[in-house]
């Protein structure tokens, strides 16, 4: 009796998908997403406030109150312009109040204020132990004012400030503020990144330029999130990934204005202190 010869054979483990991470970094652009947002928040406002602003003489002065011949006992507020003065017309017809703007000042001035505070956040790094202080001094500051009761007084004289933005102002600024940003976020940014894959760094430099590849042996990385209004505030817990290579030839890349950036660092440094195993038969 015979018994033929039974093979077995393991099998072969599949080998895993290649895994990259992408570094991609954004240019300031990104940080402007506070004023598009409030541009349009206050062009919803102004766009339901149904209020329209009149455009009158320098002189014309406001009645309440006011007879008017045409109608029997009708009382209405009027505006009286100068004498010798008129209403614009345009083509043969007296132009008609039709540019919506909210009756309250305190619209245009939010989206000034808002506008401002983001130039001054995206220009002026305060890093480390600056924001801190910034941040100190102004509670400080605030805290003093109001002990002092200075805040009426404040307000009170800059009660001159009027700013007043039409419903087209507000439309319009937003709209191509968005628009670009939406472009540079999602198609130019995206041209200049790294890529992270197991033993191995790819980088491009420039929009169009060619990928240099590099060896992840002996390579560190350091991320940076010191600055506490431009990364946390108006970047959403953003930062900046720096990167140095090891060997003869050393290289220095940074990339700033990283999105998720923690996340990304921890999921490099388990890459680069794995090894990729591949299974022979």
């Amino acid at each position: 009796m015979s018994t033929a010869p039974q093979t077995s054979s393991a099998p072969r483990p599949a080998l895993a998908p290649k895994h990259e991470i992408r570094i991609i970094s954004h240019c300031t652009l990104f940080y402007w997403w506070p004023v598009w947002a409030v541009g349009f928040l206050m062009a919803i406002i102004t766009a339901f406030s149904g209020q329209v602003m009149a455009i009158v003489p320098n002189g014309t002065d406001a009645q309440k109150a006011r007879e008017i011949p045409w109608e029997a006992n009708d009382q209405r507020d009027v505006l009286v312009l100068p004498k010798g003065k008129q209403l614009p017309v345009v083509e043969g017809k007296v132009v008609q109040p039709h540019l919506h703007s909210a009756g309250s000042k305190n619209l245009g001035v939010l989206f000034c204020a808002v506008l401002l505070l983001v130039i001054g956040i995206t220009n002026i790094p305060l890093r480390g132990l600056w924001s801190v202080i910034v941040v100190v001094f102004l509670i400080f500051l605030t805290i003093i004012f109001a002990i002092l009761g200075w805040w009426e007084t404040i307000l009170e004289r800059l009660s001159f400030l009027d700013i007043r933005i039409n419903l087209g102002g507000y439309v319009v600024i937003s709209s191509v503020l968005f628009a670009l940003w939406l472009v540079v976020f999602i198609f130019f940014d995206r041209q200049i990144y790294m890529i992270f894959t197991p033993g191995q760094l790819r980088v491009r430099q420039e929009i169009g330029g060619a990928e240099t590849a590099y060896d992840t042996t002996g390579m560190t990385i350091q991320k940076q999130r010191s600055d506490l209004f431009r990364h946390w505030i108006l970047g959403l817990g953003s930062g900046d990934l720096i990167v140095r290579t090891a060997g003869a030839q050393a290289h220095y890349f940074e990339k700033d204005n990283v999105l998720f950036i923690g996340r990304k660092v921890k999921e490099i440094e388990d890459m680069l202190r794995s090894r990729q195993v591949v299974a022979g038969p």
